[in-house]
């Protein structure tokens, strides 16, 4: 079981390593997200770039690697009988991943996108419900990090609802904690309230 959690966990990291907003940018010929806005490579520093497609892209991207990562383990343990920690290992992994990608010097994301393509996979339930917390709060303040804060603490909240597994709920509890701490500054922000809000467009 050992050298399985290994594997997944290290495969995982190297499938969430590959950095979509940096990748799109190039493809685009846009300027990379690690040089303006809040110089994080995701979605939401995308769309302050200008380019609602490659925020798009982006955001479907990095869900989907958090999606396949998990799906491959989930599969892996079915077929092969694995225990449960490889798709603990795969979910972990692939997040890291991400924040701290072996590709781009260990500058990477807050992991929104990809957290959302790993509860996804774990339970679709899960995943729907803790995006329309983020979609409910964004709607109501237009302010993506307090989103993305509210809807980290409620994954762990929902997965007792819709896991059955305690290693797969004390996981999302891991990654929802992990998620907060990589919004340290976004909270500083908002208790100073100096965080952005995004705006509409006006009308013409």
């Amino acid at each position: 079981m050992k050298s399985s959690l290994i594997a997944s966990v290290v495969l995982s990291y190297l499938v969430g390593s590959v950095s979509f907003a940096v990748v799109v940018s190039h493809l685009m010929g846009l300027a990379d997200p690690r040089t303006f806005g809040s110089k994080n490579p995701g979605a939401t520093n995308m769309l302050r770039g200008g380019s609602r497609l490659g925020a798009a892209l982006v955001l479907l991207g990095d869900a989907l690697k958090g999606w396949v990562a998990v799906w491959l383990a989930q599969w892996a343990e079915k077929v092969w009988g694995l225990d449960p920690l490889v798709t603990a290992g795969a979910c972990l992994g692939v997040f890291l991943g991400h924040g701290y990608p072996v590709f781009f010097g260990f500058r990477g994301g807050k992991g929104v996108a990809t957290a959302l393509g790993i509860l996804l996979a774990l339970n679709v339930q899960l995943g729907v419900s803790t995006l329309i917390v983020w979609l409910s709060v964004m709607a109501v303040t237009r302010i993506s990090s307090l989103s993305a804060l509210c809807a980290s603490v409620a994954a762990p909240l929902l997965g007792l609802q819709f896991l059955h597994q305690n290693t797969m709920r004390a996981t999302v509890l891991v990654l929802s904690l992990i998620l907060l701490a990589h919004h340290h500054s976004n909270i500083l922000k908002l208790l100073k309230g100096e965080e952005t809000v995004f705006k509409g467009k006006k009308p013409k």
